[in-house]
Order: C-alpha cells, then sequence, then structure tokens
C-alpha cells in the first residue's frame, strides 16, 4: 500500500508559504512549512520526503542549495521550483541538474497543484513498476522454483552456475516436468533480464510458418508479405530466445538455426541483407535427441551445438519429496485466486499424492489441486475432493498391494502399472485418446509417445515380442 504523499515546502514568504501548506494539506497531502533554506537543509534526510517545494530565492541557503543536498541525501525525493520572472533560467538549470519542474511568480494555487498531482500520478506507477519486478522476480527467482528434494537441490545449483553465461543450454525432461519454468529463471536470473525474452513453440508452427517466424522476412518474400517482418532472432536481439520442443524442428530449419548459433547472423526471407544479432539461448524438448540423431532426424553437429550445457529435469515420480511441497504450494495459490482459505490435506489425500505416479507430472499435480481448491467444502482437502483417476489408482493400488509379490524391480513395476494405467484410460475413453489425454492430465502427444513407448497399439504378437527383447 502507498502511503500518504509527504510534502516540504520551503519559503521565507509567510503568505506564499501558509497558502500553498494549507492547499496541499486540503488536497489530503501531508506537508510540512518552513521559512529558511538552512531549515530545510536540516529537515532533508531526517524524513522522506516525496516532494519538495522551495523557492529559488532565499536567505543564506538558496534554493539551488537546497536541490544539491536533495540529490545527496534524498534522491527519491522530487524538487519543485518557485521561481520570479526574471530567475527562468537558473530554474531551467535546475532542472537540467535534477529539479522535477518549475513554476514562476505570479501563479494560481491550481497551477501548482495540477503539477504536484501530476508529480503524484508518477510516484504511483513507478511504485507500481517496482512491485511488478518484484512479483516477477519473484515468480522466476530460483526460490519461486518449489523443489527441496537432492535432485532439484542440484538442479537449481546448476542452473544458478549457467544463468548469467552466454553457453546455449539444453533443458530435457518429460512434458509437464517445468522445462518452461526453469528457462525462465535462466533468463531473468541473468544479466540480460532487463531485455527481451522471446519464446517459440517449434510443435505449434508448420515448417513454412516457423522458418518466417524465427528469420523474418522482406516486404514480397511471398504472397501475403505486405510489408517486411522482424523475426524472433531479431526481437530478442541482446536478450534470450527460447526454443520449446526444439526436436521437432524440420532438418532444414535445423542447417539454418547451426549457422546463426555458429556465426550470430543470418537473412531474412527474401532477403539479402545479413543480420547480426547478439542472443543467449535456451532450448528445450521431451524427445532424446541422441535417439533422433541416430535416426537421421536430427542434426549431429547442432546436436552439440546446443547441447553446451545439459539440464535435466527429473521426473515427479523420480522426486517425490517435492510432491506435498509444491502441492501446498499449489493450494496457496488456488485457495487466493478463489478467494477460499484451505489450510492442507488429509492423511488420506497425502498418502494418495505420495503414491501416485504423475504421469503427467508438475502440471497433472497443479490442475488436481486446482480441482481440489475450487471443490472441496473443507479446510483440509478430502480423498472425494480428488480426481477420479488418482482415486481409483490408489484404491487400486491399496488391493493389489495385498496379494502382489515383491518380485520386481520397482521402475519395472512402475512401468508395467504406467503401461496398463494409460490402456484403461483409453478403454474407458472408448479409443479416444484425445479424451484419454485430458483424463490422464497430459497431452495428446505425450500420449501418444507414451502408447509407442509401452507397445500399446501394436498387434499382440508384436507388444509380445517387444516384452521379450526386454527382459532377455
Amino acid at each position: 500500500m502507498i502511503n500518504q504523499p509527504k510534502i516540504l515546502v520551503i519559503d521565507d514568504e509567510p503568505l506564499m508559504r501558509i497558502s500553498i501548506t494549507d492547499a496541499l494539506i486540503a488536497e489530503g497531502y501531508d506537508v510540512k512549512g518552513l521559512e529558511s533554506g538552512r531549515d530545510g537543509v536540516d529537515f532533508i534526510g531526517k524524513a522522506d520526503y516525496d516532494v519538495i517545494i522551495t523557492d529559488l530565492k532565499l536567505p543564506e541557503v538558496d534554493g539551488m542549495e537546497i536541490l544539491k543536498t536533495v540529490l545527496k541525501c534524498s534522491p527519491k525525493s522530487k524538487v519543485i521550483m518557485i521561481t520570479a520572472y526574471g530567475s527562468v533560467d537558473t530554474a531551467v538549470e535546475a532542472m537540467k541538474q535534477g529539479a522535477y519542474d518549475y513554476i514562476t511568480k505570479p501563479f494560481s494555487m491550481d497551477e501548482l497543484l495540477i503539477i504536484v498531482r501530476r508529480l503524484m500520478e508518477y510516484r504511483d506507477l513507478e511504485y507500481e513498476n517496482i512491485k511488478l519486478r518484484e512479483k516477477i522476480d519473484e515468480k522466476y527467482a530460483f526460490t519461486g522454483i518449489v523443489g527441496d528434494s537432492d535432485k532439484m537441490l542440484e538442479l537449481l545449483e546448476m542452473v544458478k552456475v549457467v544463468a548469467d553465461t552466454v553457453s546455449t543450454v539444453l533443458i530435457t525432461g518429460e512434458s509437464g516436468t517445468g522445462k518452461e519454468l526453469i528457462a525462465n529463471a535462466l533468463h531473468y536470473n541473468s544479466s540480460r533480464k532487463d531485455k527481451s525474452f522471446i519464446k517459440v513453440s517449434c510443435a505449434a508452427l508448420p515448417e513454412t510458418l516457423l522458418e518466417a517466424e524465427l528469420f523474418g522476412y522482406e516486404k514480397g518474400a511471398f504472397t501475403g508479405a505486405l510489408k517486411q517482418k522482424k523475426g524472433r532472432f531479431e526481437l530478442a536481439h541482446s536478450g534470450t530466445l527460447f526454443l520449446d520442443e526444439i526436436g521437432e524442428i524440420s532438418l532444414t530449419i535445423q542447417v539454418k538455426l547451426l549457422r546463426v548459433l555458429q556465426e550470430r547472423q543470418f537473412e531474412r526471407l527474401g532477403g539479402t541483407e545479413t543480420v547480426n544479432v547478439d542472443v543467449r539461448i535456451i532450448c528445450a524438448t521431451q524427445k532424446d535427441l541422441k535417439k533422433e540423431v541416430q535416426r537421421g532426424l536430427f542434426r549431429e553437429d547442432l546436436y552439440y551445438r546446443i547441447n553446451v550445457v545439459p539440464v535435466h529435469i527429473p521426473p515427479l515420480r523420480e522426486r517425490k519429496e517435492d510432491i506435498l511441497l509444491m502441492a501446498m504450494s499449489f493450494i496457496k495459490k488456488f485457495s487466493v485466486q478463489n478467494n477460499k482459505q484451505i489450510e492442507g490435506f488429509s492423511p488420506e489425500v497425502k498418502e494418495m499424492l505420495l503414491n501416485y505416479p504423475f504421469p503427467g507430472n508438475i502440471r497433472e499435480l497443479e490442475h488436481a489441486m486446482e480441482r481440489a481448491v475450487i471443490l472441496t467444502p473443507n479446510k483440509n482437502i478430502q480423498p472425494s475432493d480428488m480426481p477420479e483417476g488418482i482415486v481409483n489408482f490408489y484404491n487400486e493400488s491399496r488391493n493389489a498391494a495385498i496379494k502382489m509379490p515383491c518380485s520386481e524391480p520397482l521402475t519395472k513395476a512402475l512401468g508395467n502399472f504406467e503401461r496398463d494405467y494409460i490402456s484403461k484410460a483409453i478403454e474407458d475413453a472408448k479409443g479416444n485418446k484425445t479424451l484419454a489425454a485430458e483424463r490422464l492430465g497430459i497431452s495428446r502427444k505425450t500420449l501418444w509417445e507414451k502408447c509407442k513407448a509401452h507397445g500399446l497399439g501394436r498387434s499382440k504378437k508384436q507388444a509380445s515380442d517387444k516384452i521379450a527383447a526386454e527382459t532377455t
């Protein structure tokens, strides 16, 4: 909350000083009036005044001396000079040295009040900008990334080390693990944080459009190119460019991207002028790019160019120590958004969360907590508030645990469960994979990749051959 504005008025003419003081008090300001420049110098620094209104001509210590004191002892205070007609040049010089404005005698009180109001609007805007920056810093600071597991602490230490470098970073991890959040932290904790941070989803754009988006184009480069357009690389000059899902770009664009990374220059589509850029590149993918290189779908030289600093985000199931911490963070967030006071969750919900594999990772946990906060009528979230998939898994796993011998490694058992769980979700959705993905809290693309990894959708013989190959 912004405090009541404080104003200091310094004028040796009693009538002028009292008139200004009374007018400002009537406007709701906290005002102090002084009759000498020496008293003004003594007061400046003892209290934080938003505005100091002073006559330019004062005995012993004049307005220019007061301005120097303000700039030295209270630089956030704004100074308004009162000057006679013949001293305008001096007042202009005062503005060059740091005064906010001046007003010439004789003046109406309304003129002065307009200047003060404008200054207060500037003060309020400045305050709002500071608060906005604090929110951004809090959101993207390392402390804003929730996680207390050894894996996350190690990851954040790595991010901290590489944040303020120019090296290209490749962030890998499953869908929903928070790759974009790590990219945000890298940018906003670097010396480029006040520059542009441009994000491109490579999977969301077809090849022709992606090329134009990245490198821009000249007027007439193709049908519909009615004027020159700068690409994302130019827009990110001096800042950071985040290429999400870089594994989806075509081999043609990979060649051009490699040149930019090597030479920091390119030509717009349809142009001949070489554009030089200073851009820090951060890439992210959920694909195994090494396998993509082996399959001939990703250039090996580009892979090594973007994989200078690899940052891998482990899936949520591999850092269960973070689940409850993150769940509480989401509960607080959605409680504020929905004007509710949720204190936490019941012991049963805690057990559900700790035992669920979260195939959709953090995104699935976030959606589950949002739903629970909205639906619960209680102070603590109960099992009945949780999504059906998490409840069913909890009940089935408890029943299965009674019958199942511990004869398999945990990773294999979790993999088998994920396969069966996804298969059941697709079956319940009557083969509608879009609906199944929505119920699982993951994207359709992620569901397709998991189906492919588990052999779902193959013939029974193909699936059994795959299982046999893995066990030999």
